[in-house]
């Protein structure tokens, strides 16, 4: 169902790469989408022959150097394995893994030599890998990993070793059928002296697909979702490594076992490793966010043509979509689904700029690209387990069916929220990532208790814009002051709303680790500990933030006066049911009266009701294929709306 309005708000949503977007939709047919009702076993032979007959010029692959195939385009790279989480969330794991993470390693952690080595075969799918990280002990806190990699000068080799079962990798994507080689990381020891984490090439398989000698490789067992990708565990037992297989772009080992690097700080430079390997995040948010509009696009269609109960006195039922319940369902769902697609854009954007720039690393921005995408990460894949359950229910009986592939979608997400970073420990990054602003203008967490500042100057540092500067500036510069009238529709007073929400809560959980610093001097732990609740809402709140700012500025880039309209009307919704969604909190602190608090309500709820008619434009503007949607339930929409046209007629006939 495409009009003008539905063209220009997909080509609003595809944003800098949209010709990948359109690539896709015309060349992934449905020999690629997900089959219902597979066993294992079978999803993952299908899922492995399609990563090899996936056509990599199509975006897969952009993240590569020219040189060997690539476009050197890690934003365009991420775009793809979005759209492929439309088509397949196991395909687009499974690609994931083997370019993403495992190749995507292999470029930024190696050196030449290893591109010339690995990288035509990575990319052709001729050498599958692993990405050999997490351990069954340690996930998120890598810097703490147990394997060991220790040097021996006299044969110029690396001794690999998992020293305990806890020590173990464990849900390794790739590991328990395909992969041929790893990039396993360990801790670095030469010399006697340990130089942090770093990673290796390992071949784990030889051509048969046997173990190579020394390492052990099982199966993570059945999972609740994500059937076609061979999630294992791999342990190594003395394995030797050659020198050479070390990806030292970081860190070097001389023949002798001398250490060298660049970067002589061992946590700096283990975090500079891993600010390299920031893509798997933004791909996880970006493809939680793309299933979560394709369960959205089924369940609004869905509910424009199922009927339930009559209205008094009429001999209809009513569609599912004019109930005000249904409604408030769906549609604050799409609107957070429109914010994100937007914010997602400013962060690719962001990301591609940052990992492809000439000039010396840009430490704040790249921290910054860090924290953004662990907290738009934690997002997206909250809001995708929380909305794909909410359509699931919103279709009734019809959406259990895995034929109408909402349980698959569900299943298939939820892992999305503790890999590639649990959520809350990610909430947490971009909560002290927000507090190192003050720790590097006025010390250390020691010196927080006795520092004084002029608070106005941290705020500006802290609430940095990240999308459509000058624009989001003078919106809120001409928004009224906090006890003055305005309509809660005023785009100014939304964006002021948030910025006050997200400086308040920065301020007081500085005050709070002030006073806990000022008590417990010696125990840095529990001073942060004690006030996590606040710090992880404060790293909501600034991603909140962020998301509007892009939300407004996407609408400022669309030229089609309509579509900026109904873009207009949608940002409402999502600042406004923001707000009501957290009018506790707004209330307790004195930025709403109790009448406000209930007229922001009331304008929800009218919102809705414009919207209402547009639910569908909406939805067409994913553009999601309706092969790819692979429901039941839409292919017998034809049906149903023949039958209520026939139902109205007799209706009108009396």
């Amino acid at each position: 169902m495409i009009n003008g309005v539905t063209a220009s708000l997909t080509e609003a949503l595809d944003g800098r790469w949209g010709h990948i977007r359109r690539s896709m939709r015309e060349r992934l047919g449905a020999e690629f989408v997900s089959v219902p009702g597979e066993t294992g076993e079978q999803a993952r032979e299908r899922i492995t022959r399609l990563v090899r007959e996936l056509p990599t010029d199509i975006g897969v692959a952009s993240a590569f150097p020219v040189a060997y195939g690539g476009s050197a385009d890690p934003g365009g790279s991420t775009v793809a394995a979005e759209m492929l989480g439309q088509v397949d969330l196991s395909l687009m794991v499974k690609a994931g893994v083997q370019w993403g993470l495992f190749g995507g390693a292999v470029v930024s952690l190696g050196t030449d030599r290893h591109h010339e080595l690995y990288l035509r075969d990575i990319i052709s799918a001729d050498l599958m890998g692993c990405f050999a990280m997490t351990e069954t002990g340690h996930g998120s806190d890598v810097q703490q990993l147990r394997t060991t990699c220790v040097y021996d000068p006299a044969t110029e080799t690396f001794d690999l070793h998992t020293p305990h079962e806890a020590a173990r990798k464990d849900y390794i994507g790739n590991a328990a059928k395909d992969g041929r080689m790893a990039v396993v990381f360990a801790q670095l020891i030469t010399g006697g002296k340990r130089y942090g984490v770093h990673a290796w090439l390992v071949p784990i398989r030889d051509e048969n697909g046997e173990p190579m000698p020394g390492v052990t490789i099982g199966d993570a067992g059945a999972k609740a979702g994500l059937l076609g990708v061979d999630n294992g565990r791999i342990s190594f037992d003395h394995v030797t490594v050659p020198r050479e297989m070390l990806l030292d772009r970081y860190g070097q080992v001389a023949p002798d076992g001398t250490y060298s690097s660049t970067i002589e700080n061992d946590t700096r430079r283990f975090f500079t490793m891993l600010g390299t390997l920031v893509r798997g995040r933004v791909t996880v948010g970006a493809a939680a966010a793309a299933a979560t509009r394709s369960a959205l696009t089924i369940a609004v269609r869905y509910g424009d043509t199922r009927r339930q109960f009559t209205r008094p006195g009429d001999d209809r039922e009513v569609v599912l979509n004019d109930y005000l319940a249904h409604q408030r369902k769906l549609l604050p769902a799409l609107a957070r689904s429109y914010a994100y697609a937007f914010a997602q854009e400013e962060l690719a954007v962001t990301m591609g700029e940052v990992q492809t720039s000439t000039d010396p690393v840009d430490e704040h921005r790249q921290r910054e690209l860090e924290s953004r995408a662990a907290g738009l990460k934690a997002v997206q894949t909250w809001h995708a387990t929380a909305t794909i359950q909410m359509c699931r229910e919103a279709c009734g009986g019809a959406g259990y069916l895995a034929e109408n592939r909402l349980p698959g979608l569900k299943a298939d997400t939820d892992v999305f929220t503790t890999f590639e970073g649990d959520n809350t420990v990610l909430l947490q990054l971009v909560a002290k990532g927000l507090l190192t602003g003050y720790r590097d203008a006025f010390g250390s967490l020691d010196g927080w208790g006795r520092a004084t500042f002029v608070a106005e100057q941290v705020r500006e540092m802290m609430l940095e814009r990240t999308a459509a500067r000058s624009l989001i500036q003078r919106l809120v510069s001409a928004a009224p002051g906090r006890d003055e009238e305005v309509a809660v529709t005023d785009r100014g007073w939304h964006l002021a709303v948030f910025e006050d929400r997200e400086r308040h809560l920065l301020d007081g959980a500085i005050r709070r680790l002030r006073k806990g610093a000022a008590v417990k001097k010696d125990d840095p732990f529990s001073i942060f500990n004690d006030v996590q609740d606040h710090v992880l809402s404060t790293a909501l709140a600034h991603i909140d933030r962020v998301t509007l700012e892009a939300f407004v500025a996407g609408i400022d880039r669309t030229t089609d006066p309509e579509a900026r309209a109904l873009l207009a009307k949608v940002c409402d919704l999502y600042a406004l049911s923001t707000i009501e969604a957290d009018k506790a909190w707004f209330l307790e602190h004195g930025r709403l009266t109790p009448a406000r608090s209930k007229a922001i309500t009331a304008v929800v709820n009218d919102l809705l009701r414009e919207l209402r008619p547009h639910m569908r434009t909406l939805v067409d503007a994913f553009a999601v294929p309706e092969e790819w949607l692979n429901a039941a339930i839409l292919r017998e929409e034809p049906a149903r709306q023949e039958a209520m046209a026939k139902e109205d007629d007799a209706v009108r006939a009396g």
